[in-house]
This record gives structure tokens, C-alpha cells and sequence, in this order.
């Protein structure tokens, strides 16, 4: 079945641009914690359950080296919202050539979407890719932090990023097949 997408690339040009979400009550529990070490297991659990309803599928074929050989280049991070201690989401940095951040993924478990918790993790996600090089001492200082989103991420996603400043700079509208969406074994698990 063929669908049509409307793609988003946005960005910000200065760390300036970043208008922050209201910092949740700290009664609610919420924290936003890097997970430092690379581990495949927890990095595809939180692709696969944040990312199975809205057809992320591009690394469903990675198998544990391709996610460990991504987690570990200089750069990549990943930054994870709990709830009392509970995986709510995440974020994922990757420092680019030149002084570019990407927002590669970003995203909510289902369980937690429309409860104020992803303007504050985005928020908090960029405004650590603003500051990427202070932790990755040979990368340039950051320029410019992007992202793309599309009609497939969920209804309030663009709203958002424009509500923390990001600015859209292309629009990219096309046909492509509905994805198949799995969230099984590891590709390369013994079936």
C-alpha cells in the first residue's frame, strides 16, 4: 500500500533559538539522564518501543554490532526521560561535521505521550546538543542543531518543535509504501 508523507526538516541557528519547555513538578518524578554506556539492547528497546507506532523501521534490521559500532562513535548520545524511574523516552544526538548537531530520534512511549514530558525532554535534549562539544572535547562547538520529522510521528510532534524554536527550512511531501512495523528478535537471533 502506497501513502503519502509530508517530511519536515527544522533546525536552529543559535542556542539562542531554544525557547524551553516549563520544567515539570518535581513531584512528578521526572528526570532526564544520559545513558553513557553503549549497550544494543537498551538503545533498540527504547527505538522499538517508542518508534513501533509510528513506523520507525530504518534500524529494525540493524543486528547488535551495527548498534554497538552507532552507540560508539564520538558524538552519538543518548539521553533518556524516566518517570520514577520508568523509561519514558528518549533522545538521540549525533555531532556532525562543521558544528552540526542531528536530532536523530526523539520521541515518548505511548503509556506517556500528552503529559507535558517530551517539551521538556527536547528541551533538555537541546540544549545539550548546544553544548555536545563540551563534553566531546575535538568536536567544533555547535553551530546549528536539526531534525527532520514527518506526517507519520504523532499529530503534536512539528507543534512542538516549533514551540522550542526550531524553524522549518524544507517541506518535502511523497509517495512511499506503509511500512511494516515489527519490534521481534534481533535480526540476527537464532530463529
Amino acid at each position: 500500500m502506497r501513502i503519502t508523507v509530508t517530511t519536515w526538516s527544522l533546525e536552529q541557528t543559535s542556542a539562542a533559538d531554544l525557547s524551553p519547555a516549563a520544567q515539570p513538578d518535581p513531584r512528578a518524578g521526572i528526570r532526564v539522564v544520559r545513558a553513557e554506556v553503549p549497550c544494543p539492547a537498551f538503545s533498540r528497546f527504547l527505538y522499538t518501543a517508542v518508534g513501533a507506532d509510528v513506523s520507525w523501521t530504518d534500524r529494525l534490521g540493524w543486528d547488535r554490532a551495527r548498534w554497538r559500532e552507532h552507540l560508539e562513535r564520538p558524538g552519538v548520545e543518548t539521553w533518556v526521560a524516566y518517570e520514577r524511574g520508568t523509561p519514558a523516552g528518549y533522545l538521540e544526538l549525533e555531532g556532525q561535521d562543521e558544528g552540526r548537531v542531528e536530532i536523530v530520534y526523539f520521541g515518548l512511549l505511548p503509556d506517556f505521550r500528552g503529559r507535558r514530558i517530551g517539551g521538556h525532554l527536547l528541551s533538555y535534549g537541546t540544549a545539550r546538543a548546544w553544548d555536545l562539544a563540551e563534553r566531546w572535547p575535538h568536536r567544533a562547538p555547535t553551530k546549528r542543531v536539526w531534525l527532520h520529522t514527518c506526517s507519520l510521528d504523532g499529530p503534536h510532534a512539528l507543534a512542538n518543535y516549533e514551540r522550542r524554536g526550531f524553524r522549518v527550512f524544507e517541506t518535502v511531501t511523497g509517495e512511499e509504501d506503509k511500512p511494516a512495523i515489527t519490534g521481534g528478535p534481533w535480526p540476527d537471533a537464532a530463529r
